[in-house]
């Protein structure tokens, strides 16, 4: 449990403990005649999560450790009207969409956007995955219509209406026009208060999308937009102002109903850097759940929030605010869990089973079969699934007609899902889309082997006293194998890259294959927007379900990727 409490509130009553299996009514605060309670219902990064995810989540309840399957539109829903109450405002910190799953991106992710309409979600901001369509898709998203910019058909199963949500973008501006590319601030009234609300996306979104994606737009820096645009809803009348930002931070446990243990990454400075306009910042990205105040450079203090992934839980948030004086006196917090054996929507529910119906022959369908070795690695940073994927763009590569290649490489991040669809022996469409959700070009580059060694390097960040994966490792297929030593200074951390059992020739040139989110300097790999691009050999999903299709597989073992 979270509380601050303003020298202007005498007393606070905690809320209590969430329980897995029901949503419990939250003892609140008594405020005065002269103040409002407005409570802030808050989520992130559901990644159109229309049916609960499979496998079970630990979290930390009540200072006790639990275990269930969490999450679902139809869940989601029911816990939030279950908790809902006088003055509730519904709100969302990004990644609403993106790296979905088949039921909601097969359909270009219209129906995530219709359950989080039709739950009562107010406001949002955008996330990176907002982007990976690009800006005109995201506009779709936003403001409905079945114009196509993708290669999928828009509008498959009925006409698409849009977001019933204001979806903000404050830092993403346009570099010709200045204008953001969607409205960057939100006013909504609760119970005579006014609440303010600044939405952004994380700064370095560039980076971690393809370059085509955010072309035109420059992504602002987010404490700084934060600060003005929170000045600027302050003097048109917000008695308190809230960031939604997809931009976290890293605790330990990950998954938490309050305390923010061990909080570390890119949130800190940000939450530092803001202003006493700002009392709340509902963040996420990370995936990670947390609940905590935070001390401010300036002396302030703001609560900061982030309710883990896939609808899992809801941060429930109180602000007791003073219209009279513009002042938030006091917040309380907690994320309560949505557990998948729950209480449901039903009418949520049955727009749902609409869309998996609708996915159903292609997900189900059966593209071919694997084995499992029985083997295992040890020390590895690579996974059998990741290793999969870059063997699939190798392949691509090598049966297009005209091409061949020397490896491949795929970034961590771009495979969503592990190879645990292999148990019954079998990969269906909807295991392998899950796995590679993207739709990103396979590429033939031109890389020597010193820019390949010193792209491996570049993958490796400093912490506080640690060297970490900056945003993914690069994985590369079966006859390529690298050495890290993560306790070496940068720059000298990859130890040995061997390509089928020979030492990397630094001067010799090679056609190398990856996804076309790295060739445009996604992940933070900028360097590799600049090689020569060879060819185009096709889609990822594409490649992964002929190579699956073409030979009986046996699970990769890892390894490919060994730590010293």
């Amino acid at each position: 449990m979270h509380t601050r409490i303003a020298a202007a509130l005498l007393t606070c009553v905690s809320l209590s403990a969430c329980v897995a299996t029901s949503v419990e009514e939250p003892i609140r605060a008594a405020p005065s005649p002269a103040t409002v309670t407005v409570q802030l219902l808050a989520i992130n990064d559901f990644h159109g999560n229309l049916e609960s995810p499979q496998g079970t989540l630990s979290y930390i309840d009540n200072g006790e450790v639990r275990q269930a399957r969490l999450g679902g539109a139809a869940q989601l829903a029911a816990t939030l009207a279950a908790l809902r109450k006088d003055n509730s405002l519904t709100v969302a910190a990004g990644d609403l969409i993106g790296a979905s799953p088949l039921a909601s991106s097969l359909f270009l992710d219209e129906p995530a956007i219709r359950v989080l309409s039709d739950m009562g979600l107010d406001v949002a901001s955008v996330g990176n995955h907002e982007f990976d369509r690009g800006t005109d898709e995201l506009r779709r998203m936003a403001g409905g219509g079945c114009e196509q910019f993708t290669r999928r058909e828009p509008c498959a199963v009925e006409p698409f209406a849009g977001a019933g949500f204001a979806y903000l973008a404050a830092n993403v501006v346009d570099e010709e026009t200045g204008e953001t590319l969607l409205p960057g601030t939100d006013m909504r009234q609760a119970g005579g208060a006014t609440i303010g609300f600044v939405g952004m996306t994380l700064e370095g979104t560039p980076d971690i999308v393809s370059a085509q994606a955010t072309a035109g737009y420059s992504f602002l820096d987010e404490a700084e937009t934060a600060n003005r645009l929170a000045r600027q809803l302050r003097a048109e009348g917000a008695d308190a102002v809230v960031l939604l930002i997809h931009q976290g931070g890293e605790v330990d446990p990950g998954f938490n109903d309050s305390g923010c243990p061990g909080l570390d990454g890119d949130i800190v400075p940000i939450v530092d850097a803001l202003g006493p306009d700002i009392s709340v910042v509902v963040s996420g990205h990370t995936h990670l759940a947390y609940v905590c105040d935070r001390q401010t450079a300036a002396g302030g203090q703001v609560l900061l929030t982030s309710a883990g992934r896939y609808g899992a839980f809801v941060t429930d948030i109180d602000l007791v605010v003073d219209p009279a004086s513009d002042a938030v006196l006091a917040t309380e917090a907690r994320n309560v869990p949505v557990p998948a054996s729950g209480p449901r929507d039903e009418a949520i529910a049955a727009y749902v089973a609409r869309y998996v119906e609708a996915a159903g022959p292609v997900a189900n369908r059966q593209v071919g079969a694997i084995v499992d070795s029985g083997g295992k690695g040890e020390d590895c940073l690579d996974d059998p699934a990741e290793g999969l994927v870059a063997d699939a763009y190798l392949d691509a590569a090598r049966r297009a007609p005209g091409e061949g290649a020397d490896f491949a490489f795929v970034n961590s991040g771009g495979v969503r899902t592990d190879l645990s669809g292999a148990a019954d022996g079998v990969l269906t469409y909807g295991e392998l889309a899950a796995m590679s959700p993207f739709g990103n070009g396979v590429l033939v580059l031109d890389m020597t082997g010193a820019q390949f060694a010193a792209l491996l390097e570049a993958q490796w960040c400093d912490g506080e006293s640690w060297a970490r994966p900056c945003e993914s490792v690069l994985i590369p297929s079966a006859n390529v194998s690298y050495d890290v030593d993560l306790s070496a200074p940068q720059g000298q951390r990859v130890t040995e890259v061997l390509l089928d059992g020979e030492p990397l020739d630094p001067a010799r040139h090679y056609r190398v294959v990856s996804n076309s989110f790295l060739a445009g300097g996604g992940d933070g790999f900028a360097m590799l927007a600049g090689v020569p691009q060879l060819a185009n050999v096709g889609y990822d999903i594409d490649a992964l379900e002929a190579y699956v299709a073409d030979r009986q597989l046996t699970v990769p073992l890892c390894g490919r990727v060994q730590r010293d």
